[in-house]
Parts: structure tokens; C-alpha cells; sequence
């Protein structure tokens, strides 16, 4: 097993955090357990010719090796189903009403992961709107930093969830034809959802404001610090009367910009 020097964890530490706010400074045991034996594997006999490679910048894939490794994509349909309890009784007929002229969501799943989450919210919001579904613009943005995940989220393949209604496993999911015995959404909500590569410490500089960000159980791996400030842009890149949902494990400063309308749930004034 390869061991991780002083200098080289240090080294990892402040580059996982500057580049992507991620903070593993209490986390050496777990980067040693994690990146020992697919290093070797690589042929790699030391940490330090890796660690000078990541940093050299020169091979993208370093980077999403060392992100896979060490972030977990764990993720589900429903997942904290109050959120989309509360999704559905509060915020889609808050924002149907004050959108009704312009007939346009705008919703942001931030950490998508393998896409269970977005397509989750095109559900809820199809099932909300029903046969008025097709006059609106409700197209989802889901972003994530691993390109990995991303193409597995663009091209699924899930078990069936169970957490879902009858009805939505009828309507919104197809068994694949490959034999795998997994499933596939429809076109019609994969269509609803627009994956792109995004790393949240970069400037939020899309053309439009939300109605409604999710970042559920992303911040845990960041400190106090990078928290505060990823907040302060979220809430400048949220419509005013808009969301921000984060998952329930997490918290945010009590001198937050938004006003906390439930714990892990709150709103732009």
C-alpha cells in the first residue's frame, strides 16, 4: 500500500480546495485508502509523481480520476422526499402562478450526479401541470463537475426506483433493450433536462435567474468559508420570490441572504 507524505497530502488538500471548494484537510485516511491501490494499479510506486501530474494541469483526466475517488455520487429518485412533498404543495403553485404569462420555469439541480434528481423534479413538475405540460418552457439545468456522471445521467441506466409512484413508473420509465434488465426514462423527460459540466467555485454567470436552485448535500464537503460564499452566489443568480433547497443534513449561515421558510428550505424576498 502506498503512503501518503505530509507534503503530498498537503498538496492535495489545498488544490482539491482551491480549484473545487472541497475540503479533505481531516481526511487522510480516507485519501490514502481511496487513491493507494488504483494508483498502484496505474503503475504509480509513490504518491508524488501523481500528485505532481494533477498538478501540472496537463491531463485532464487526472482530475476526474482524483474526483471520482474522492467525492461520492450517491443519489436517488425522491431522495428527502419533503423536499418534493413541499415541491409540489408550495413552490410549483407559488411559481405556475407568478409565471403564468410567460409560461417558464427556471430550475437549477446543482451536483446532479447521475441525474436522479432533475429527472425527479421534470417529473413533479409534468405530473403538476398535466395536459398543460407542453405550453410551458420547464426545462431543467443539471450540472455536475464530473463529465463521468454526467454521461451516465444523459444516457441512464437505473433499477427501477420504488420510492416512486405506481403511476410514474408506467408513465416516465422504460425498460432498456439490452438485456440488462435495467430502465431508462422517456424521451419526454430526458428532453426536459440540460446536463452541463459546471464547477460551483466558478462565477454563476448563466443568462438567466432561477425560480429555484437545488444543491442538496453538495456543501458537505466544503468549509464554513466556501459555504458563505457559494450562497452569496446562489442567491444572486435566484429570482426574487425564488427557492433554495439544500439537503437536511447540511446548514448555512444564520446571516444567510435567503429567509428559511422550513429547515433546508428557503426563500429570496
Amino acid at each position: 500500500m502506498l503512503q501518503l507524505s505530509d507534503a503530498d497530502f498537503q498538496r492535495l488538500v489545498t488544490f482539491m480546495r482551491d480549484r473545487y471548494g472541497i475540503n479533505l484537510s481531516q481526511k487522510r485516511l480516507l485519501i490514502n485508502s481511496r487513491l493507494s491501490a488504483a494508483l498502484q494499479a496505474k503503475g504509480y510506486t509513490d504518491f508524488t509523481k501523481f500528485v505532481d501530474e494533477l498538478l501540472s494541469g496537463k491531463d485532464a483526466a487526472q482530475v476526474e480520476f482524483i474526483l471520482n475517488k474522492l467525492t461520492t455520487n450517491y443519489t436517488y429518485f425522491m431522495r428527502e422526499k419533503e423536499h418534493f412533498t413541499f415541491f409540489n404543495e408550495v413552490i410549483l403553485p407559488d411559481l405556475i402562478k407568478r409565471n403564468e404569462r410567460k409560461k417558464m420555469l427556471s430550475i437549477w439541480s446543482a451536483g446532479c450526479s447521475t441525474g436522479e434528481e432533475p429527472y425527479t423534479i421534470s417529473m413533479c413538475i409534468k405530473d403538476f401541470l398535466g395536459p398543460q405540460a407542453g405550453r410551458w418552457d420547464t426545462r431543467v439545468l443539471a450540472t455536475d463537475i464530473s463529465p463521468r456522471v454526467l454521461s451516465e445521467a444523459a444516457d441512464p441506466s437505473y433499477e427501477m426506483p420504488t420510492d416512486i409512484p405506481p403511476e410514474w413508473q408506467r408513465r416516465y420509465f422504460r425498460k432498456k433493450t439490452d438485456g440488462s434488465g435495467l430502465y431508462t426514462v422517456t424521451p419526454e423527460i430526458r428532453r426536459n433536462v440540460i446536463f452541463r459540466v459546471f464547477n460551483l467555485m466558478d462565477p454563476i454567470r448563466f443568462r438567466i435567474k432561477f425560480d429555484v436552485i437545488f444543491c442538496r448535500n453538495v456543501m458537505i464537503y466544503f468549509d464554513q468559508a466556501t459555504k458563505d460564499a457559494l450562497v452569496q452566489r446562489f442567491y444572486h443568480a435566484t429570482n426574487p420570490g425564488g427557492y433554495f433547497l439544500i439537503g437536511h443534513s447540511e446548514n448555512i449561515s444564520k446571516n444567510s441572504p435567503y429567509r428559511m421558510l422550513r429547515p433546508a428550505t428557503f426563500r429570496k424576498e
